[in-house]
């Protein structure tokens, strides 16, 4: 769930400097940011994140000094490298980065501009790091994620930002296994009353990819029902028949995420929204939100008993009451993969046309905004 395989270009195979290469790879050509510009606000978040794999690409093909390659990917945008956050194998698979220009921007009402960004990379298939990696993956597959290392340092270090600066101008951004880290050090914060902006790229969900299976929209939307109904039944079952409610501070946090339909790790939120719109619209939202909050393995193997109320590790990450999501339906092509982070700073305005804006917000009725997919 990141970055690692050799990608290739027009049939033949780059090197992996090449795709560190700001100069080849990056949105070079955003010379001049508009940050109300949700693009040049994607490209930007999404380059700092590739900053994050470009510094562990350093430091595993041991490139320093002019050999190295991961500075342009913040210095081109006017930021600077504060800390670099690392694992307990000495990865590094974080970074926090100050605007330089942030104090240029103070006067300017209405305009979100970030002064400090939390970014944190997914996973890399190089050296000894992929075994960390690999391991968290499987915690985001099981919904087990809070209880790695990783997870910890990542919020210890959110919450250091949050404690000694203004949280309104704190930025989280990250790619597949680091979306899954910025979906859960931000849903740990709003409920303890800080909204931190997010841009979540690519992050992996573990349901069934519907996405990817053959059939109808009927035949999908049948299975969707079906699991909610029966997870949901027997979920209210273990626990005395209690329906889960929508934390309202959670519902307050609007993300934004990315995601792209042929990429099976991330398109099941498609299916997850679509279906929550769906479920709402028919009065089922007790249904969905029960269902969606149990795993068909833990129904399984889980046991009756009682959950803190504040506690998040018992929720999904992919449980979201709102969000802002983009969605990429532009085919893969040998240049630009369905997971790859690059395709969120696309530079072809055609291409960009094929991107679809979807807004999910509640409302005060406990219904949902309809969201259109296609």
């Amino acid at each position: 769930m990141g970055r690692g395989l050799r990608k290739r270009l027009g049939g033949e195979a780059i090197a992996s400097e090449d795709t560190d290469t700001f100069s080849i790879f990056g949105p070079f050509h955003l010379t001049s940011i508009d940050w109300t510009n949700p693009y040049h606000r994607t490209s930007v978040a999404s380059s700092l994140v590739n900053g994050v794999y470009t510094l562990e690409a350093d430091r595993l093909e041991e490139r320093v000094g002019s050999e190295a390659l991961a500075k342009p990917w913040w210095e081109f945008f006017h930021f600077t490298l504060l800390e670099t956050l690392l694992d307990d194998d000495s990865s590094i698979y974080g970074a926090i980065f100050e605007y330089e220009l942030y104090n240029l921007h103070q006067n300017t009402p209405n305009v979100k501009v970030p002064r400090y960004v939390i970014a944190f990379r997914g996973t890399v298939l190089r050296g000894k790091t992929w075994k960390f990696d690999l391991k968290l993956d499987l915690k985001c597959i099981f919904n087990t994620l809070h209880q790695g290392g990783r997870s910890m340092y990542a919020l210890n270090a959110v919450r250091r930002m949050v404690d000694n600066h203004n949280h309104s101008a704190i930025w989280l951004a990250g790619h597949s296994l680091g979306a899954a880290l910025v979906l859960l050090a931000g849903k740990t914060m709003t409920r303890v009353g800080f909204l931190l902006e997010s841009y979540i790229f690519n992050p992996p969900i573990s349901s069934i990819p519907l996405e990817q299976l053959p059939g109808g929209d009927i035949i999908k939307g049948v299975f969707q029902i079906a699991k909610s109904v029966v997870k949901a039944t027997v979920a209210m079952a273990l626990t005395d028949l209690q329906v889960p409610k929508d934390d309202p501070k959670t519902a307050s946090w609007i993300p934004y995420l990315y995601v792209n339909p042929a990429d099976p790790i991330c398109a099941g939120y498609i299916d997850y929204f679509r279906h929550k719109t769906f479920m709402s619209e028919i009065g089922a939202s007790n249904i969905e939100r029960t269902g969606a909050r149990k795993s068909v393995r833990s129904l399984l193997v889980g046991r009756k008993g009682k959950t803190l109320s504040s506690d998040l590790s018992s929720e999904p990450l992919h449980l979201l009451p709102s969000a802002d999501m983009t969605v990429n339906k532009n085919k893969p092509t040998k240049s630009t993969t369905a997971h790859g982070l690059h395709q969120w700073w696309e530079r072809d305005s055609t291409l960009r046309a094929n991107w679809e804006s979807c807004c999910i917000r509640p409302y005060p009725e406990g219904k949902l905004e309809q969201l259109t997919l296609q």
